[in-house]
């Protein structure tokens, strides 16, 4: 008995194994879905980043221009300034102290913070130690404390009435410094900034050792090499963008110091409205209600925190390839 079922042809309409051509509404649809998945980033970044940042650069070339003895209606207009604001605030002797202040705070905290981290690295990824999770976790566990919680505790213990280290001083009959006044002020600022950020560095730094393949640390140990020459010649320079990336981190955040000190003021007359560049802007803006002189203020330390940010990423990369070169 024949068989009457036809065959299909393959490659035809309807053949079972036949992919039917995309249309032009299938590839515009394939083509704008990176758009969408991109669409709520860019609505968040344009509202509350580049937003305010426009607003703040539109207030710093305004001013409030006031007539007569500035009652009634129409007698305070805000008005175009030019460069009025910024030429003030370059001429301020207070933004200028305040910014001389935080580069000597800067000048312990990132070295002495980076040294630590990279400590703390190299030895929670040498072979002999133990318990390195918990390890980690407790260095890196300050880092989760936010920074007003931090300085409100390190400020209580900085106190000589309630601190338990000067009972424990004045027990011992030993002097009892006092740490928010003078030149100590800074040491306890920068040790605020270094338990606090120590943690964060040292994950960063101790991911990209954990990336370095074992054979490197093999075929230095068959030359001989010991743990002090494997870390000072290897691993060291292996992970040298991840130092510049945390350097780069801790000079944003040190020209933006801005909680240690207000948390603090509180607690001491040696730290004022102005003792830093951001604190001088927050007065100004919300104390004295110049907010156009305050724009000003903040885009002239955001220009220069990009220029430095910038100059030193171009240095470093200009470093790294001409060792690339050699």
């Amino acid at each position: 008995m024949k068989s009457t079922a036809r065959r299909r042809s393959y490659g035809v309409k309807g053949a079972p194994y036949a992919h039917p051509s995309p249309t032009t509404s299938t590839l515009e649809r394939a083509r704008s879905a990176p758009c969408l998945f991109l669409l709520p980033a860019v609505l968040l970044f344009a509202l509350f980043f580049a937003l305010p940042i426009g607003y703040a650069v539109w207030l710093s070339f305004r001013k409030v221009k006031v007539s007569g003895l500035g009652l009634g209606s129409g007698a305070r207009r805000e008005v175009w300034a030019g460069l009025e604001n910024y030429t003030d605030a370059l001429s301020d002797s207070e933004l200028l102290h305040g910014t001389l202040r935080v580069l000597g705070y800067g000048c312990i905290v990132v070295p002495v913070m980076l040294g630590l981290a990279l400590l703390f690295a190299l030895m929670l990824d040498s072979e002999k130690v133990r318990l390195a999770p918990v390890t980690r976790l407790a260095i890196f566990l300050p880092y989760a404390i936010p920074g007003v919680v931090a300085a409100l505790l390190w400020g209580f213990l900085y106190l000589p009435d309630v601190s338990p280290f000067y009972f424990v001083l004045d027990r011992l009959g030993m002097p009892q410094p006092d740490l928010l006044d003078g030149g100590p002020l800074f040491l306890a600022l920068s040790n605020i900034a270094v338990w606090g950020g120590t943690g964060f560095n040292m994950i960063v730094i101790y991911t990209s050792l954990q990336a370095i393949p074992a054979e490197v640390y093999e075929a230095a140990k068959l030359d001989g090499a010991t743990p002090l020459q494997i870390a000072l010649r290897i691993k060291i320079p292996m992970v040298s963008p991840s130092l510049v990336l945390t350097f780069f981190f801790s000079i944003i955040a040190t020209l933006q110091v801005f909680n240690e000190p207000t948390t603090l003021k509180p607690l001491t007359n040696s730290v004022s409205t102005t003792w830093s560049p951001l604190m001088k802007v927050h007065r100004d803006a919300f104390g004295e209600g110049d907010i156009y002189g305050a724009a000003a203020q903040a885009v002239i330390i955001a220009f220069a925190t990009l220029l430095l940010s910038f100059g030193f990423l171009r240095a470093a990369n200009r470093r790294q390839k001409q060792e690339a070169a050699r």
